[in-house]
């Protein structure tokens, strides 16, 4: 046993103390006036290196997992300082997670501190250094996002939060805030983090030579997305026709995100997928799109969402009026039958639910019984402030909740109408400028959609972009918000590429796009 340690570890020792040594061997010479200086700052660094080391054992072994999430998201942000585009591809990868439950939420047991938080803070910070050297930094903010959008959310924001405490304590189980200071970071601060995601990615594709590259880490996110939906439901055994019932919305919940969320993403990415697909050039880019196409599609199914389901007809119907040719015409005619005719019946129930049963009729019976339990109960709030609203998530304080939810008005947090909560929370100012805004980003998007300076992938990757955003307003007719939500994550990196390609005026740094055959 001796003779083994003495051949294989006090030889490799000795390898280790001879490395050691022939660092400072030659600076250590008193030929050189700088040796010792030298020598100290290896030693310092060899010793910070130790003690970085010996610090960071401690406190994961205090915070467990969490500390590994903030090694790495600390580690990452030193590359970001570096180069912030670093920072948006991570942020590309990890937003559109960072909403479900397989995400971490908080490290250190300090609720609001998560990798994608440090991320961002760390990208901002990194854009906003190299702004000061090239002087862009007066252009990060587009004018139309701060005063269209941010502002009025910020001011109705500050309104809702002197009513925190006419919350009744029956809804949610007790109070839904603990205090105004938590009420302005769910409704106020964490929605607009979304927000700032879209000028962060706008710079990065104005310094880029190929902006289609920030599609690859768009498209991984895409597969994650899918995957955790599509598995979830594997392991559970669930059936189908339990899935497509009315009692089992809250089913996908313990992912982090409702049912309807998720739907609304996935149509979102479909039509992103598909007209990037339409547009692409290279047969191995068009092949993984076709799949992710039928990925996205399986998990949208999924999900048994009536708003989704029509989003992504609205999205079908987009692309072909946009590319209408008898070619795409009959395949998609084609393909349209085959669905119908192999689609599971479950489907056809989930789209069915409501008619003729459990809610009266007509509009009703459409709603699932948001016209006569939500929206008429409310429509007497609105010309309480019909000018600037009550505040963001007024319905939780409105006369019908106070009153007692049940009697008159279902216990929800939201209108259900993403129109009938803006005039309720920001009122008519509030509704036209958010209008506004989502104007001007159609405009944006249709345009580069046929911009000839354009490579076709991006061209219909924004031409996807402005189908998707217009199946989401759509649909919003029934459910979500106006306001920054889980299921705008690609949305929202379309926008903000749409700031970085306008700021280029169309083209690259290095000169004008040109058209190939071979995408990105």
């Amino acid at each position: 046993m001796s003779l083994v340690l003495e051949r294989r570890v006090f030889p490799g020792l000795a390898v280790l103390w001879r490395r050691c040594a022939a660092a400072f061997r030659d600076d250590a010479s008193p030929r050189n006036p700088r040796s010792w200086r030298r020598s100290a700052l290896k030693l310092s660094a060899f010793g910070g290196i130790a003690l970085l080391g010996v610090v960071w054992g401690f406190v994961v072994a205090v915070g467990e997992v969490s500390a590994v999430y903030l090694c790495v998201s600390l580690i990452a942000c030193v590359f970001i300082l570096r180069d912030f585009r670093v920072g948006m591809v991570l942020l590309i990868l990890l937003l559109p997670i960072s909403n479900s439950s397989v995400f971490p939420h908080a490290m250190l047991g300090l609720k609001g501190i998560n990798p994608v938080n440090l991320l961002l803070i760390g990208t901002l910070v990194s854009c906003l250094l190299h702004g000061l050297f090239d002087r862009s930094q007066r252009r990060f903010m587009p004018r139309p996002l701060l005063w269209l959008y941010i502002v009025p959310i910020v001011v109705a924001g500050v309104m809702g939060s002197q009513h925190v405490s006419e919350i009744p304590s029956y809804l949610f189980n007790g109070p839904h805030f603990e205090n105004v200071a938590s009420y302005f970071r769910d409704m106020v601060v964490k929605p607009l983090l979304m927000v700032i995601f879209a000028p962060l990615i706008g710079a990065a594709v104005s310094r880029s030579e190929k902006p289609e590259r920030f599609l690859a880490p768009a498209l991984v996110s895409t597969w994650v997305m899918v995957s955790i939906v599509v598995v979830f439901v594997l392991l559970s055994g669930a059936s189908l026709k339990e899935l497509a019932s009315s009692e089992s919305r809250e089913f996908l919940s313990p992912l982090g995100m409702h049912a309807n969320e998720l739907g609304r993403l996935y149509a979102c990415a479909y039509a992103l997928l598909l007209f990037t697909w339409a547009g692409a050039k290279s047969p191995g880019l068009r092949l993984v799109l076709l799949a992710s196409i039928g990925l996205v599609v399986v998990a949208l199914v999924l999900t048994f969402s009536r708003g989704a389901f029509l989003s992504f007809i609205l999205v079908n119907v987009l692309f072909l009026l946009w590319r209408r040719n008898a070619k795409t015409l009959f395949l998609f005619g084609l393909l349209a039958v085959c669905v119908l005719f192999f689609l599971p019946g479950a489907v056809y129930d989930r789209v069915m639910t409501g008619f003729g049963r459990g809610f009266g009729s007509g509009s009703n019976m459409i709603s699932a019984g948001r016209v006569e339990f939500i929206w008429l109960p409310l429509l007497p709030e609105l010309p309480k402030s019909p000018i600037f609203g009550h505040g963001l998530g007024s319905i939780l304080w409105s006369e019908p909740m106070r009153r007692g939810a049940g009697v008159t008005i279902l216990a929800v947090g939201h209108p259900h109408n993403a129109y009938l909560g803006a005039l309720l929370d920001m009122g008519i100012a509030g509704l036209i400028l958010l209008c506004a805004y989502f104007v001007h980003v159609w405009k944006g998007l249709r345009a580069l959609s046929v911009d000839p300076a354009l490579s076709p992938t991006l061209q219909g990757f924004y031409a996807g972009a402005a189908a998707g955003m217009a199946s989401l307003l759509i649909s919003y007719i029934t459910d979500s918000s106006l306001t920054p939500g889980p299921e705008q994550a690609f949305l929202w990196l379309a926008i903000g590429m749409m700031y970085g390609q306008r700021a280029n005026g169309g083209q690259r740094p290095n000169g004008p796009i040109r058209e190939s055959g071979r995408s990105a």
